[in-house]
């Protein structure tokens, strides 16, 4: 299910590191309140579609599943987008994993420790729009607003088995097993149950809203953040 790209990476991660590097050139402050989507999807909820939409709206970064999960397992690369920040903004990001890992008593291990480094860089950035990898759980609650995209079964294969053209049964069986596979990253990685309503601030289900209703429920809700 993974997206063909027309940049590298390495070319997306530089792209974006020029791209803080001027706003911290022109001196940009950060407006106060929440701008960091966090956005959980069951496979085929379209949730990433969503994530897209509300980006482009919002004027924000995107960063999909593929990218975060690439950046933390290259080193160089995550170093890249940590250089980014000052030292202030380097030791609040170490407080938020210290935080993070004391909360939920976790052992992570050197790649939980660069996910949650790339995530958290992004986070302290911000204007950014973070799709899976268990960012909701890496971030301060307070720090983002923690999407949950769903919709039923049977919809969600229909919309994949039309995306990839592949059979309905072919279709059905990759759902099922791409949700077992991010349920088994969160409890893995972060001891959490993705499908826990109390883990996000607001759960659409995409079953009934057309996406335009969709984006400006997040995009109300964004707003409304304190």
């Amino acid at each position: 299910m993974k997206a063909t790209r027309t940049r590298s990476i390495e070319q997306i991660v530089e792209d974006q590191v020029q791209q803080w590097q001027r706003l911290k050139s022109q001196k940009k402050e950060q407006a106060p309140g929440v701008s960091v989507i966090t956005l959980s999807r069951q496979c085929g909820s379209e949730g990433t579609q969503l994530g897209e939409r509300l980006a482009q709206e919002l004027g924000f970064n995107f960063f999909d599943r593929e990218v975060i999960q690439e950046i933390a397992k290259s080193a160089k690369i995550s170093d890249r987008l940590l250089g980014t920040l000052d030292e202030k903004g380097l030791n609040m990001v170490e407080e938020t994993i210290a935080a993070a890992i004391n909360e939920r008593h976790l052992w992570p291990d050197q790649f939980l420790r660069h996910l949650m480094k790339v995530i958290g860089a992004i986070g302290r950035h911000g204007r950014a729009v973070i799709v899976g990898r268990g960012a909701n759980f890496a971030l301060p609650a307070d720090a983002n607003l923690r999407i949950r995209v769903i919709a039923p079964l049977d919809r969600r294969v229909q919309n994949i088995s039309k995306r990839l053209s592949m059979s309905y049964d072919e279709a059905h069986k990759l759902v099922l097993k791409t949700d077992a596979d991010r349920r088994s990253f969160s409890r893995k990685y972060f001891y959490a149950d993705i499908s826990d309503p109390l883990h996000y601030d607001l759960i659409i289900n995409m079953d009934r809203l057309q996406m335009p209703n969709a984006v400006n429920t997040v995009k109300s809700a964004l707003e409304g953040m304190p």
